[in-house]
């Protein structure tokens, strides 16, 4: 870090090259005998090449040296091109390093300051051509001192502008990858949560029944091994998915994630029939309208709460109702639990179910009192939706 600042503050070629012009415009045998420096005043005319290497750090200093050097030749009768000239580099440095509020108050100064200088020398000729190329020479140097600070600027501002780009792309890649796993860990508890229960609970009938009820046995071996080929087949659906780059512009996730609705509602309950937990069904009679997203998210409320009713309810019994609400549509599913004291925490399955319900622009409300689990979600209908 030192190194490079003083690779930045120190002396530089151009700062070789600004002293060389200084020097040369001061000893330079001018035509006209006012803009000559002869003896001492070579003394104010070659002093701005001491400070005129320390523009960049003191700027104001630089240019407040220069012109008392442009006085100092004017008091005696001359001017000075050589300060002038130091005059010039140093307004290039103040707008450059201190701003252009800043800069254009030293520019004008600087320009106030040589017009009366020279007309001093000048006997008050003001507006001697000569004496304002000079002066013109100064406006330049400002202008070039702004330009080169607009450009440093805006050099800066598209760098970083480069940078929060590239950080908000990090931002988005980081938030789509949060968002993929709870995606996937949603699609795996809702392929796979019910039909590894439904397994669980067969295998420990088949165990306890082997000898003593066969037919039992085998009625509960042969839902394990149909719950088995569906969730074999739905998991293979999920890594079909998963491994999809959409390179071939083919749209098939609907066709690989599973899309089950209401219209499966008897299997569900058949299936949890089967592995003995005994559902009262209740519908109501108006017919029930739903989007496909909402008909699908009805069958996870209904397929989740079952679950959890099957692996933590008491009794094995469950009611559910389902009925049409104004514009939505109410399911309620209701079993004892199997502790009074306390009702069950909320798991990933009841989680996502939020998320998913909330993604339809639905609600949930789910607890447990007096030793009986509820779980209520009121859906859109399609009519709804589309409104």
């Amino acid at each position: 870090m030192p190194t490079t600042r003083t690779s930045r503050d120190g002396f530089r070629m151009s700062d070789v090259l600004a002293v060389a012009l200084i020097v040369i415009f001061a000893v330079l045998p001018f035509p006209d005998e006012t803009f000559r420096g002869d003896g001492l005043l070579l003394i104010p005319g070659l002093a701005p090449a001491v400070v005129v290497p320390f523009r960049r750090r003191w700027p104001l200093a630089s240019l407040g040296v220069s012109l008392a050097c442009v006085v100092a030749v004017a008091a005696a009768g001359s001017i000075s091109p050589s300060a002038l000239l130091a005059v010039a580099i140093s307004c290039f440095a103040v707008l450059d390093r201190l701003g252009r509020r800043i800069g254009l108050l030293a520019l004008g100064v600087s320009v106030v300051v040589a017009v009366l200088a020279n007309g001093w020398a000048l006997g008050g000729d003001l507006f001697d051509s000569t004496a304002l190329q000079f002066v013109l020479l100064i406006v330049l140097g400002g202008a070039l001192g702004d330009t080169a600070r607009s450009r440093r600027e805006f050099a800066t501002a598209m760098t970083e502008r480069a940078e929060r780009a590239e950080r908000s792309r990090d931002d988005e890649a980081r938030r789509r990858v949060a968002e993929d796993r709870v995606r996937i860990a949603r699609d795996l508890h809702d392929v796979v949560a019910h039909q590894i229960a439904v397994i669980s609970l067969n295998a420990g009938v088949a165990s306890s029944s082997l000898e003593t009820r066969p037919e039992r046995a085998r009625e509960a071996l042969t839902t394990v091994r149909s719950a088995s080929r569906t969730v074999l087949a739905d998991i293979g659906g999920l890594l079909t998915l998963l491994r999809a780059d959409g390179s071939d512009g083919s749209d098939d996730e609907a066709e690989l994630r599973p899309q089950r609705g209401l219209s499966d509602l008897d299997a569900l309950l058949s299936g949890f029939r089967g592995a003995g937990l005994r559902v009262d069904l209740r519908r109501g009679r108006r017919e029930i309208a739903l989007s496909p997203g909402g008909d699908h998210v009805a069958y996870l409320v209904l397929h989740e709460a079952l679950t959890n009713a099957h692996k933590h309810g008491r009794g094995g019994t469950a009611t559910v109702a389902i009925r049409a609400e104004g514009a939505a549509v109410h399911l309620t599913i209701v079993n004892p639990t199997a502790t009074e004291s306390s009702p069950p925490a909320v798991g990933n399955g009841l989680r996502g179910l939020q998320e998913r319900i909330a993604a339809v622009g639905g609600a949930v409300h789910f607890g447990s009192e007096g030793g009986v689990f509820s779980l209520e979600a009121w859906i859109p209908t399609a009519a709804d939706t589309s409104s």
